[in-house]
């Protein structure tokens, strides 16, 4: 069996057509003759959207009652039997009713078309799992129906529902999207122009991204090895010297010319590991192309210019750019830059070459020598002396084969201990001594024979080929322990780091030890000049009194300073390396302060806005009700019978509780933000405060209340405002009465308010307790959304929990844990 196919019409917010672009493809596919049947189709209440599906056979929902609730969903088994051709499934991100078969719709979705049945389905951009938190930020609402990626990308087709933000309001305004009571908070809200905006880009890039996917996925069935400079896509080859900064600046002007441009950075380590750039220098080139918005890659390989080409390749690149020198002898020795190498094999990829600096610096190795070992010199022009003393003192003098064979030996031990430049000099000073004391005739540089002249000359090649090769593999493996030690570093540092709280004081001690250093510190450059300290070993002491320091840069303000008493130049390079952890946690520490302190403007921002539209609403019932009933009361055109008169001043009483009620919340609430509420803790009979509140509540006559009385440590006014927020909120979602226990438990006083409602999920119910929630689309009738956070807030300020179970048979039930005084211990 053909697995059907999966259309999917895609939109940037609600109301752009998505439904109606999918019933006007399911009507053209019926009048071509296909067997089209919907699914589901969510009108919305919308006439133009019912309207669009006049025409179609719709089969019929599924009931599911859940916890007393009717809902409908699709009946995916039904339309299996009835085996069209095509269906039309709206909404795909949507949550199937709990006992489903499955729990999300594009389940269902995925089982329609194994059975071989194509489908036409639409989603919103909002709801891709990938996008979640960047729709959360920009529109400050969390998506809970939310499809992977996955399941979206892998539709045969893709189609983008776009329209512009203007237009989109305006037929929001003109009632074709809402009702008329939620156009007013839509246009204010979720639909305000920038978060159109935003959200219509990021279902433009999100699509753009597919379209680039399906391009390569096509060039590689296809064969294709030419780059399709679809979009600017620029590459920047670096190396490890000082002009990465002005190379990466360039590309990133250059891909910004054209819209969707790309800037990537690509670093070629050599594939022995042992060729590498200072671990500061890398980090500084990953975290500035981090800057400018690129991506920084790094590869291994021998042919440097052929991982740039490659890399260029793969990433389909419009254009490379490279520095190159400014010419001299070396070119002429060494062979083509790299420069040259990248053009060679660059084909149809354009290559900007950039010229270096003349105040560049050269690159440094991964290990540097200062100068000549001096034993090594010490050895060029003792171990000659010797041997030609040695051999001198034979009982006859050698001919020039063992000379040649011995002096060659000492090359080679100068060689090892030595540097390449002591080798040399030991080859020459021992031609000479071979020519003056072994080659006839003797004493004099004078050489009889061609012979002799052509072995001294090989000697001399031989020596230094040989110094060469030995001084390659002392270097090598020098940079090789080198890069061990380094590497066994940073991985030791990065696991300790992980595991630790106080990561610079930690960063800081390991440097210590493992640079065999006095101490460290982080210090700050301060306005007016002069560092304070940020973080230091005990050790430490600023300003140095003396001694020997170093000073590594770690940020524009900070540096971290080593003092030792004597710093060689290969751990010169562990300082870069715990500089460049010092900014990385410095960095994470400065991004995680700007996170809280967003999160928490973000927090105020979603209060305030809730509060404000809360109060809008939730306010002016209770005040609409009193005036109303005022004015009655006071006009004099209609004469009011007693008992009318007696209701009005009834409605003016309760719509006055429900206001002081509303007020009192909001006070408290602000009191429990500021850490200002004023608690008077005493010996409360628990059943008497529950008797006092229950009087005051207008649904009584629906709450029963059991168990024994006990005597908990609370303030007894507070308890009365937690009990009955908890039980007015109960009263609010259920028809039913509303049980009050009360009782001890684990050493404490427990109040229980039960109720038989519909329930919450475990999952949402944490956020119950936020300031401003109310639970789905239940008008709350006697708030603004703080009933709940407030309880726990006064609970919480008595030392007490509310906490949060199911009730048997289904509900919900409300626990409040308080201590109990020192009389019920006792018992």
């Amino acid at each position: 069996m053909t697995r059907g196919s999966l259309r999917i019409y895609l939109g940037a917010a609600p109301g752009v057509g998505k439904t109606v672009a999918m019933l006007d493809e399911g009507c053209r596919r019926r009048e071509r003759g296909q067997d089209v049947v919907i699914g589901f189709l969510e009108t919305h209440g919308r006439m133009f959207t019912a309207q669009a599906a006049d025409g179609l056979e719709v089969v019929p929902r599924r009931t599911v009652f859940y916890r007393g609730t009717r809902m409908e969903e699709m009946d995916t088994a039904a339309i299996i039997a009835r085996n069209p051709a095509l269906v039309l499934v709206d909404e795909l991100a949507h949550t199937n009713a709990p006992g489903s078969v499955h729990d999300k719709r594009w389940k269902d979705v995925e089982e329609l078309r194994d059975a071989g049945i194509h489908v036409i389905s639409t989603v919103n951009i909002q709801h891709l799992e990938s996008l979640n938190d960047a729709v959360q930020d920009i529109t400050g609402t969390t998506q809970r129906e939310t499809v992977p990626d996955d399941v979206v990308r892998s539709a045969d087709q893709i189609e983008l529902v776009d329209m512009t933000p203007e237009a989109l309001r305006r037929r929001l305004s003109h009632g074709h999207v809402y009702a008329p009571d939620r156009i007013d908070a839509a246009l204010n809200n979720y639909f305000r122009p920038g978060n159109l905006s935003a959200l219509r880009e990021l279902a433009l890039v999100w699509l753009a991204d597919r379209v680039e996917e399906n391009i390569v996925t096509y060039r590689e069935q296809k064969g294709i090895a030419n780059s399709w400079p679809t979009r600017e896509r620029v590459l920047v080859a670096l190396t490890d010297g000082s002009d990465a900064a002005r190379l990466l600046r360039r590309g990133a002007r250059i891909a910004s010319r054209g819209v969707g441009g790309e800037l990537h950075a690509v670093y070629v380590a050599s594939a022995d590991g042992l060729r590498a750039a200072s671990v500061k220098g890398m980090v500084e080139q990953r975290l500035m192309t981090s800057t400018l918005g690129g991506r920084y890659h790094t590869v291994s390989a021998d042919d440097t210019a052929g991982a740039v080409v490659q890399t260029a390749k793969a990433l389909n690149a419009s254009q490379i750019v490279v520095g190159a020198g400014r010419g001299g002898w070396r070119p002429w020795l060494s062979g083509p830059g790299l420069a040259r190498r990248i053009i060679a094999g660059a084909g149809d990829i354009d290559v900007l070459v950039i010229p270096q600096a003349r105040s560049d610096e050269r690159p440094r190795r991964l290990t540097s020598r200062t100068g000549p070992r001096a034993m090594g010199w010490i050895l060029a022009v003792v171990l000659p002396a010797v041997v030609t003393g040695v051999l001198l003192a034979l009982p006859e003098r050698p001919s020039i084969t063992i000379p040649l064979m011995v002096y060659l030996l000492t090359t080679v031990l100068v060689g090892l201990v030595g540097d390449f430049a002591a080798a040399i000099v030991c080859a020459v000073v021992s031609s000479l001594l071979v020519n003056w004391f072994f080659t006839p005739p003797v004493d004099t540089f004078t050489i009889a024979e061609p012979d002799n002249a052509v072995a001294l000359a090989v000697y001399v090649v031989i020596a230094v080929i040989v110094a060469a090769v030995m001084n390659r593999l002392r270097t090598r493996t020098a940079q090789a322990l080198e890069a061990q030690r380094i590497s066994a570093t940073l991985v030791e540092l990065s696991h300790a780091l992980l595991q630790s709280t106080t990561q610079l004081r930690l960063l800081l001690e390991r440097a210590t030890e493992m640079l065999q250093a006095t101490a460290a510190g982080l210090v700050v450059e301060v306005p007016g000049g002069g560092f304070d300290v940020v973080e230091a070993t005990d050790e430490f002491v600023w300003p140095s009194p003396g001694g020997s320091e170093t000073i590594e840069p770690v940020s524009d303000r900070h540096r971290l300073v080593v003092q030792h008493p004597v710093l060689t130049a290969a751990s010169m390079e562990l300082v870069a390396v715990f500089a460049a952890h010092a900014a990385a946690i410095l960095t994470r520490r400065d991004l995680a302060e700007a996170a809280r302190a967003a999160e928490a403007l973000e927090r105020d921002n979603r209060a305030r806005t809730a509060l404000l539209s809360a109060v809008s609403h939730d306010l002016r019932t209770p005040l609409t009700g009193i005036k109303a009933a005022v004015s009655s009361l006071l006009s004099g055109d209609v004469t009011l019978a007693p008992e009318d008169q007696t209701e009005l001043l009834v409605t003016i009483d309760q719509s006055s509780d429900r206001l002081e009620r509303l007020i009192t919340n909001l006070l408290d609430m602000s009191r429990i933000s500021v850490g200002a509420t004023t608690v008077h803790t005493q010996h409360t009979d628990v059943a008497e405060s529950v008797d006092s509140l229950i009087l005051s509540l207008p649904d009584a006559s629906r709450v029963r209340v059991t168990g024994a009385s006990v005597t908990a440590l609370a303030d007894p006014v507070l308890l009365e405002r937690v009990v009955a927020n908890l039980v007015e909120n109960a009263l609010s979602h259920t028809e039913s009465p509303v049980g009050i226990a009360i009782g001890r438990q684990a050493g404490r006083a427990v109040v229980r308010i039960i109720d038989h409602g519909p329930g919450v999920p475990e999952g949402e119910r944490q956020a119950m307790f936020r300031p401003f929630q109310r639970r789905g689309d239940i008008s709350a009738t006697d708030g603004v959304g703080l009933g709940l956070a407030v309880a726990r807030g006064l609970a919480e300020a008595m030392s007490g929990t509310v906490t949060v179970d199911d009730t048997p048979g289904g509900g919900l039930t409300m626990t409040v844990s308080l201590p109990l005084a020192e009389a019920e211990d006792e018992e």
